[in-house]
């Protein structure tokens, strides 16, 4: 089954972009290479963290600020549970959040599962394109989501409307240029509709 390999970065500084992720909690589930490639406004594409309670939250918030990440949206309640948002210095918007909204155990930097949400012209369409190519879907909510069995991969792969991540994450959804990411996989190389470029997975 076709999955997602591995996520790589492109950073106008890897030295300082390897050091924001360590600190922040990520290094594990991100790669960073160099990149000056044009880019402008909202790029595409966010970094889900799910955890379990607010205090993880808030702890993954502050580590990334300290880190020189900025506020996009503060951590607060609402009616889905407890979250915020934050933007690396890089660029790459990063959402932190957990269904409840009390905390059962002392805060810790811990994530219980890491999504790579890519914002899509046509979800339904960029469906039909990764299952040509090999992924198969865990969940579908006809053109509002669509999550893919990557089970196999430490991060989960899910497309969104980019109107509505983009809304979701603060941002205009405007934007031009490169994503500034690049995916790995088995089924690459190939770029998928919205420019999101897959390269072969590396042995």
């Amino acid at each position: 089954m076709t999955s997602l390999a591995s996520i790589t970065l492109e950073v106008p500084d890897p030295t300082a972009a390897v050091a924001f992720y360590e600190a922040f909690g990520l290094s594990a589930y991100v790669n960073v290479r160099a990149s000056d490639a044009p880019t402008t406004g909202f790029r595409g594409f966010a970094l889900s963290l799910v955890v379990a309670q607010p205090g993880n939250v808030d702890a993954f918030v502050s580590a990334a600020l300290d880190a020189g990440a900025t506020t996009l949206k503060p951590a607060t309640k609402g009616f889905w549970g407890y979250g915020g948002i934050v933007r690396a210095p890089d660029g790459t918007i990063c959402k932190i959040a957990t269904s409840n909204k009390k905390d059962t155990g002392p805060a810790a930097r811990h994530v219980d599962q890491v999504a790579l949400l890519l914002g899509v012209a046509d979800v339904k369409a960029s469906k039909r394109f990764y299952v040509e190519r090999g992924l198969s879907v865990a969940k579908s909510f006809g053109g509002k989501y669509v999550e893919f069995d990557t089970s196999s991969s430490a991060v989960t792969l899910a497309l969104y409307p980019r109107r509505a991540l983009a809304k979701d994450t603060g941002l205009p959804q405007e934007g031009t240029g490169s994503h500034r990411i690049v995916l790995g996989g088995d089924a690459g190389p190939f770029t998928d509709p919205d420019g999101f470029v897959w390269e072969s997975r590396e042995a």
